[in-house]
């Protein structure tokens, strides 16, 4: 049985049976359990101000105690896990016989605001896939096909380092790509990124290279470029054209394709399907390249005037 942190446990003995439930019956990891000792550390000292004990609290004082949390400044994420606290605790008390009923069965989820990808312009990525042209060598020519792979497909990272010589050599118009879950999908490649693998395999001279079932191979223990070195190779470049490197990544790019791809007309749900994304709601955070089109657009109208 894990030990629960009691210097994150108030000195409630219902507190501490909650805590020894999710250990010994749930099996919850230690950080959540100091997680979870925290936050009803937190609660029970906004009780004790007020004479009150946490089995004994009333929905009014728990949605107080909710609307303290976002007076104090917390983020919503916070909030809404201290809210989930609550509730787990609450539940514990009804089916242990403690209460009869739950004082946060009638308060609200924290609304969490879900916060924009961050996206760079396509002038930007523009100025990104020149600086790689001009690099000589076969580094240079890595470096372009996967910036050419990155901004023409939307991969994950760890789906680009990973991809297999098979994944091109089947149908060089698309990558077998297997993604979250072993789940595959075929993605469609644009011919600049065609062009920039070709000229990649073809400049390998090393026959262990050649022959390695990864399309970019490393001599690395994984055998194929790791994530870190790419994202290393993509601030180095960022740097080279005067963009922030903070503001350089391989999900940043991943972003970007999708964004710019709505923006210029794209299908949402054709989005979806290239990026992997299981639910179509989580594809829905790029939408807002498209109010922003619309907003252009309406500006333009001759009866905007």
């Amino acid at each position: 049985m894990k030990k629960v942190a009691r210097s994150a446990t108030p000195n409630d003995q219902h507190v501490s049976s909650f805590l020894e439930m999710m250990s010994a019956e749930r099996g919850a990891a230690r950080a959540t359990l100091v997680s979870y000792g925290r936050d009803l550390a937190d609660f029970a000292a906004f009780l004790t101000r007020r004479g009150v004990a946490p089995a004994q609290a009333d929905s009014e004082t728990v949605r107080t105690y909710v609307v303290s949390l976002h007076r104090r400044g917390l983020l919503a994420a916070t909030q809404a896990r201290r809210l989930a606290c609550l509730r787990q605790f609450y539940r514990f008390l009804c089916n242990d016989g403690v209460r009869k009923d739950d004082p946060t069965g009638t308060l609200d989820a924290v609304r969490r605001t879900r916060p924009l990808p961050k996206i760079l312009s396509e002038a930007e990525v523009d100025s990104l896939l020149a600086a790689a042209r001009a690099q000589l060598g076969l580094p240079g020519l890595r470096l372009l096909a996967l910036l050419e792979l990155l901004y023409a497909t939307g991969l994950r990272v760890s789906e680009l380092v990973s991809l297999r010589s098979s994944a091109f050599r089947d149908d060089p118009r698309f990558l077998r790509v297997r993604g979250k879950g072993s789940v595959e999908r075929l993605v469609p490649l644009s011919d600049p990124a065609v062009a920039a693998v070709r000229a990649f395999r073809d400049a390998l001279a090393d026959p262990s290279a050649k022959a390695s079932p990864w399309l970019f191979p490393s001599r690395g223990t994984k055998g194929h470029l790791t994530e870190r070195r790419l994202a290393q190779m993509l601030k180095e470049l960022a740097g080279s054209v005067g963009l922030p490197p903070a503001r350089v990544s391989p999900h940043v790019l991943r972003h970007a394709f999708a964004s710019h791809l709505l923006a210029n007309g794209a299908d949402l749900r054709a989005v979806q399907k290239m990026l992997g994304h299981a639910d179509i709601s989580t594809t829905q955070i790029y939408t807002h390249v498209l109010e922003n089109r619309l907003q252009a657009l309406l500006q333009r109208h001759p009866l905007a005037d």
